[in-house]
């Protein structure tokens, strides 16, 4: 299993912009057939103008039956902090590299999971299908997205689970997001004819003060749902994440641009808050201000009760396996449970991993951990397709 993660971080599907998929997936591929499973390939088509390698999706089988218990994974990682990253280094259980812990390391438990199976000749009701996708990093469009589009995910699901790493939790919940990218327009001069010229930075000031007033408003919004100790109840609008503009010091900035990233708690509805959202950027324009927009991403909140019948099989599972049972939270970000959850499938997220260490410069996974969940997601794979 470690030498299976070390060859899979060691390939740098970083996203953006979208590089190494057609290699990933070949590998994934070849892995998978040895391993005796069945494997569709899809490759979505048109790719991001900034991307290396147009998005392929990987679908692998175990048994038969129209019931059908899913495991999901992503291989795109997030930008790596240095080259070394991908490099993997192990440093006894432990094995350090980008997209070790987010998420192959889950990726390659679910593959062994499959394998344990197999290998016990355990007779399943139905089978299990592995779907590995690119793009998540970016919101699932090309990915889990396009899938869903095509209407290749949840068919005759019982049931469905994440590897994302959640530090021990069980995530049953998820916010929504939506993201957005806003270019405020302006009109260039040199700072000594300033009179001449729009300036674009002190009109996106005008902008980001008027969705700093709704930011003050929802964000006195709190969710019900169980979070972790360290994460804040509070609904989300931040600004800025990334922004930019103006060509020197001494010209007057024809363009200025910003991200605002609304992340909604499962209380709170989508449509309503991307209206409010779109409306103070339209009222901005009303005002005079040359103001644009795009969206990044966009998903919806999802929800499962403890009490489904996954839910407990889960539970179940890692109470054997670690002897202790787990605490079912909400996720502070977006999760690709959310397509199942859509189609009516029971979708949980568990993984190796700390979400701490996800997308930092020490990425790191603890091995006892990549075992312990392929024993978990073999026993509750099997609970699922009992009879």
């Amino acid at each position: 299993m470690a030498a299976l993660l070390e060859e899979l971080v060691a390939i740098p599907t970083e996203n953006p912009p979208g590089r190494n998929y057609r290699a990933c997936a070949d590998f994934l591929e070849k892995r998978l057939r040895i391993a005796g499973l069945d494997c569709e390939r899809l490759e979505a088509g048109a790719k991001d103008k900034l991307a290396e390698d147009s998005p392929i999706c990987l679908i692998a089988s175990h048994g038969r039956g129209k019931r059908v218990f899913y495991f999901h994974g992503h291989y795109d990682v997030v930008p790596a902090q240095s080259s070394e990253q991908f490099k993997p280094q192990r440093k006894e259980h432990f094995l350090f590299g980008r997209g070790s812990c987010d998420m192959k390391g889950g990726i390659v438990a679910m593959l062994y999971a499959i394998l344990a199976l197999k290998e016990c000749g355990a007779e399943l009701k139905g089978r299990i299908e592995l779907t590995l996708v690119p793009n998540e990093e970016t919101g699932g469009e090309g990915g889990s997205g396009w899938l869903a589009a095509q209407g290749r995910l949840g068919i005759g699901g019982i049931g469905m689970l994440l590897a994302e790493p959640t530090s021990g939790m069980v995530w049953n919940a998820n916010r929504g997001a939506i993201s957005l990218r806003v270019r405020v327009g302006g009109k260039t001069a040199h700072v000594g004819l300033q009179h001449q010229g729009e300036n674009g930075f002190e009109r996106m000031h005008y902008v980001v003060g008027r969705l700093h007033e709704l930011k003050q408003e929802v964000e006195k919004r709190l969710t019900g749902y169980a979070i972790g100790a360290e994460q804040a109840r509070n609904s989300i609008l931040m600004l800025g994440g990334q922004c930019g503009g103006g060509a020197n010091f001494n010209v007057v900035p024809e363009e200025c641009w910003f991200t605002v990233d609304r992340r909604i708690n499962p209380e709170e509805d989508l449509e309503e808050e991307r209206a409010r959202l779109i409306g103070v950027l339209e009222k901005c324009k009303g005002d005079g201000i040359p103001v644009e927009w795009g969206v990044l991403q966009e998903g919806r909140s999802s929800v499962c009760r403890e009490e489904d019948t996954l839910g407990r099989a889960l539970a179940r599972g890692v109470a054997a396996v670690t002897g202790k049972a787990p605490r079912f939270e909400m996720c502070p970000g977006l999760l690709e449970t959310r397509f199942y959850a859509a189609r009516g499938v029971p979708a949980y997220a568990y993984g190796p991993g700390l979400l701490s260490v996800a997308h930092g410069p020490n990425e790191y996974v603890d091995l006892r951990k990549v075992a312990e969940c392929a024993a978990i997601y073999a026993l509750t794979a099997r609970e699922m397709l009992a009879e």
